[in-house]
């Protein structure tokens, strides 16, 4: 395997960053707030799922 040195590394990172499409300030807001709110959602799905296991668990096993 060849060796790189440092100087011709930190050079072709910089390149290669370079060439990433970096996202606005206002897509990354976006992307947040998705995010957050699919996390509540997924939240209050898996609360409410597993209530109901609960109660079922309870309804069959007398418990």
């Amino acid at each position: 395997m060849a060796r790189t040195n440092p100087f011709t590394f930190i050079q072709q990172v910089r390149q290669e960053t370079a060439k990433v499409t970096w996202p606005t300030r206002r897509e990354t807001m976006i992307s947040t707030i998705m995010v957050l709110i699919m996390v509540f959602l997924a939240s209050v799905f898996f609360f409410a799922a597993d209530q109901l296991f609960s109660w079922v668990f309870d309804l069959v096993f007398g418990i």
